[in-house]
């Protein structure tokens, strides 16, 4: 999916319609393995035979695309979700 590198929007601390430049917001961080949930979980999974403690968790098929909108004027900068569940992964372009 293609998105604008800059864009024309509103600044919640200018209370204007400023330009903003876009960029892309980091992704999340995986889980601890040395969490304590993750160390008892663990220890229930080992053993013989019998059934096994936890389910197998389906994955979600798509992501909400996050960016990163920061105000020329103030330098602000404040985060927005493109579309709501997308597959597609988000792409920078410069407007011609």
């Amino acid at each position: 999916m293609e998105h604008p590198k800059e864009v024309r929007t509103y600044c919640p601390k200018c209370k204007k319609y400023t330009k903003h430049k876009v960029k892309l917001a980091a992704k999340g961080s995986r889980d601890r393995t040395l969490a304590k949930g993750n160390r008892k979980h663990k220890r229930k999974l080992e053993g013989y035979g019998g059934k096994r403690r936890g389910k197998k968790v389906p994955r979600k098929q798509a992501k909400p695309q996050k960016i990163v909108l920061a105000c020329d004027e103030c330098k602000k900068k404040h985060e927005r979700i493109v579309g709501s569940r997308t597959k597609k992964k988000l792409e920078l372009i410069a407007k011609t």
